[in-house]
């Protein structure tokens, strides 16, 4: 029997990751996968539509609520849990019986945080900082962080921000493959957008203190302690390229490290630039 279970992928010309993504979902998994569009220009909705997934449009105003939070309000899913993934985010043949056992059992927690392989320059990589984040809940026990974002960059998803969830967090230790297969300078044309974001995202807490920072995890509070300094850059570098195991990737993982600290680099001047800005 399928899972109690919405799997949501939002999506803009994925036409590339989306047939692979759908195909390792598979079939009769998940009682409902729902792939949610921003009117893509390719064969995004047709791939999902052939597949066999519902398909929802969505049109972004500048403003919240992003394309998450706008699903989990206005086509709030049937099913007593709900996953997003990203349409380069592949579920694995672990992932898929960890998961069928956590949700087949009686799971005592409201959310899950999942863990993810990262790929670049199309290998895996080992080492560096983990990539975790909550993307599987029970409907109704809670959505994505409310920000009042004023159309800080044209990227219509959530970005950074982290689902609050009532009640415990369990995790989920079988991993989903992340395969970001873009070229280099797509990968960096989406991390200057990133970065736009992040700058004033910090921005906004500072002078309005209006986000769940007690809810934050671990690595976001620290993130934020360090964003104003020009420290976060070579911290991050020296973090997980020396001490986390970056190294063991050869020239890939130093270059991608290097890349990394260049977009923490790059938010610090940012965040200097609109701190000039209002004064």
């Amino acid at each position: 029997m399928p899972l109690d279970l919405t799997i949501a992928i939002p999506v803009r010309n994925e036409a590339f990751h989306l047939p692979n993504c759908l195909e390792a979902i598979g079939k009769n998994f998940a009682a409902r996968v729902v792939v949610i569009d921003s009117a893509s220009t390719d064969e995004t909705a047709s791939i999902a539509q052939s597949w066999g997934a519902e398909v929802i449009q969505f049109s972004w105003d500048g403003r919240f609520p992003k394309k998450r939070n706008w699903f989990l309000r206005h086509h709030t899913p049937s099913t007593k849990w709900v996953l997003f993934l990203d349409a380069d985010e592949y579920l694995t043949p672990e992932f898929k019986n960890e998961l069928s056992d956590k949700l087949n059992g009686n799971a005592p927690h409201n959310g899950y945080i999942l863990c993810y392989s990262i790929f670049f320059m199309g290998r895996k990589m080992r080492g560096g900082y983990a990539l975790k984040k909550p993307a599987l809940f029970k409907v109704g026990a809670g959505e994505y962080e409310h920000i009042p974002e004023q159309c800080w960059s044209n990227l219509d998803m959530e970005i950074h921000e982290h689902p609050i969830i009532e009640g415990s967090m369990g995790i989920i230790k079988s991993k989903i493959e992340h395969r970001e297969d873009k070229n280099i300078l797509q990968y960096w044309e989406k991390h200057l957008q990133y970065a736009s974001w992040e700058a004033n995202r910090f921005m906004d807490y500072k002078m309005t203190k209006k986000s769940k920072s007690n809810q934050w995890f671990i690595r976001q509070r620290i993130k934020y302690c360090l964003m104003d300094t020009p420290l976060i850059g070579p911290v991050f570098f020296i973090g997980s390229y020396f001490l986390m195991g970056g190294f063991l990737n050869g020239y890939r993982g130093l270059a991608f490290g290097v890349l990394k600290m260049a977009y923490f680099t790059l938010v610090y001047c940012k965040i200097q630039e609109l701190k000039r800005e209002i004064i």
